[in-house]
């Protein structure tokens, strides 16, 4: 039968990017605390396509994805990308898997255990010179109190629910589990999926005594990846969905310098694998 997508263009444009958005395939990544963790992702992939060449092979993308769902992780990313090429006869990759990653988290006092969903990403490129692009992405749910309503009133302050999104690249393999903590941590408090009265009363006294706001909660996040020598560059912004206005507030910083050229590429070969 005849190949179309190998038939030439006429037209002589290259495409930077061609493939597949918004494929949802259920796949394996690392568990910190359980080795391995099943989840559904949602996947983006893309190839370059040369200028002679009318199309690229979809199905093929669903191909790659099916042989590496039994682990994808930040190791096997370089690998997946590798792949992707040379199955596809491309010079470049691009692949991005979003999904939700589960953690057992235990309430403050009473200690009931309950699942938290976070919103994580791995999204990585490989470029003709085989130079490998890693970063990882989660979404964290916070809630913070206002500093300027405690202050000002003469009882109580407002608090809200709010998201905190980081991105990092990095020299050595890092764990989901340690970016997230990491967010937790710079919030006014927690967030849990399973609070008793004993706990209600902690984390909104929690809350009460460690007031933030957006602007605090993203600085205090920027100070610890800045003096952590494996981050080489990092995007955190906060954004609360505030209970007394009808409007968000956010802030984000972004540090490190981006990819640019061979060198300024986070590679797969430089990042240690977990020991799992």
């Amino acid at each position: 039968m005849i190949d179309m997508q190998n038939q030439p263009d006429h037209r002589n444009l290259p495409i930077d990017k061609v493939g597949i958005k918004n494929l949802r395939y259920p796949i394996t990544v690392l568990d910190r605390q359980n080795g391995f963790q099943q989840t559904v992702a949602t996947i983006n992939m893309y190839v370059d396509l040369p200028d002679k060449y009318k199309g690229t092979h979809m199905s093929r993308f669903v191909e790659m994805i099916n042989i590496f769902r039994q682990e994808v992780s930040l190791k096997k990313f370089a690998v997946i990308l590798d792949q992707m090429k040379a199955h596809l006869n491309a010079a470049s990759a691009h692949v991005e898997v979003t999904f939700p990653y589960f953690i057992e988290k235990r309430a403050p006092v009473s200690e009931a255990p309950g699942l938290m969903d976070y919103t994580c990403s791995i999204i990585g490129s490989s470029d003709a010179m085989g130079n490998v692009d890693l970063i990882s992405e989660v979404v964290v749910p916070i809630s913070s109190v206002c500093p300027c309503s405690k202050e000002i009133s003469e009882c109580g302050a407002h608090n809200q629910r709010g998201e905190v999104r980081l991105a990092i690249r990095f020299k050595r393999f890092i764990w989901m589990e340690d970016m997230i903590e990491l967010v937790e941590h710079a919030a006014s408090c927690d967030v849990y999926s399973i609070l008793k009265r004993v706990d209600e009363k902690c984390v909104t006294e929690r809350g009460f005594e460690n007031p933030k706001f957006v602007e605090d909660i993203v600085r205090d996040i920027a100070v610890q990846l800045k003096a952590d020598e494996n981050i080489t560059w990092f995007s955190v912004s906060a954004e609360n969905f505030e209970s007394i206005h009808n409007h968000s507030a956010y802030a984000s910083i972004t540090s490190g310098r981006p990819p640019a050229g061979r060198d300024g590429l986070n590679r797969i070969s430089a990042i240690q694998p977990c020991e799992c």
